[in-house]
């Protein structure tokens, strides 16, 4: 059997030692085969790990939002023949948020190991530093951008978070965070604990956690930073 590793990579730009255990990456010296979501990106951190193989001459295939599932077979082929191979994202833990979910399941299908590495999570780091309840929550993605849909999809996630105790995540396109701040500010309940990390694991990471009522005034410039929400308007 082949082992498919799950890599995780930097949320941002940073030395391999911040974002890598020294003994997972000798394991991955040997690697030749990589199905990535961007390569231009995945080349970057994959010479950060020294591999035994010159770059140039590592296997890179993409996997991204718009690979049909129809072709993850395919990207399974050198696995099949016999080949460990390493799955990455552009940024964080490979299939959390991330399309290769997808081949990880067809790897188990197929009877592979599936072995996923330590690293940075932008979501569990998130969810640790806010002081919501970490014991059930759940990811949403992206939210309604339309003004109206966004405010019903809020106090949807706000009414569930109360009835079932349990701590929302999710994240906004960074040029539009500045107006998600807003609008949740606007709309969420006074005591509802509301979230926002962003930057995280950089030297510019900045997490704010405060009631809506405490929130400070002016709040931080998220402004194309890549950042999670997380409300909480359970106990």
């Amino acid at each position: 059997m082949s082992t498919l590793f799950l890599i995780p990579t930097p949320l941002g730009d940073a030395p391999v030692e911040q974002w890598m255990l020294p003994g997972q990456a000798e394991r991955l010296r040997p690697l030749t085969h990589f199905v990535v979501e961007a390569a231009k990106t995945a080349r970057k951190h994959l010479k950060q790990l020294a591999l035994a193989t010159p770059l140039q001459q590592l296997q890179l295939t993409e996997l991204n939002e718009h690979t049909p599932e129809r072709e993850l077979a395919a990207l399974l082929a050198p696995l099949d023949a016999g080949h460990d191979m390493g799955l990455m994202s552009e940024a964080g833990c490979p299939a959390v948020a991330d399309p290769g979910a997808g081949l990880v399941r067809l790897a188990h299908a197929r009877g592979h190991v599936v072995e996923p590495l330590i690293g940075p999570s932008s979501l569990l780091l998130a969810l640790m530093a806010s002081g919501a309840n970490g014991q059930r929550f759940a990811f949403h993605g992206y939210l309604p951008v339309g003004e109206g849909e966004r405010v019903a999809a809020l106090r949807k996630l706000e009414q569930e978070s109360r009835e079932r105790d349990c701590a929302q995540l999710f994240i906004e396109t960074p040029y539009r965070n500045q107006q998600m701040l807003s609008v949740l500010r606007h709309t969420l309940k006074p005591h509802t604990l509301l979230t926002a990390a962003c930057d995280l694991t950089l030297p510019t990471q900045t997490i704010i956690s405060r009631t809506v009522r405490d929130w400070p005034t002016p709040g931080p410039d998220l402004h194309k930073r890549p950042a999670i929400f997380v409300l909480y308007a359970g106990k």
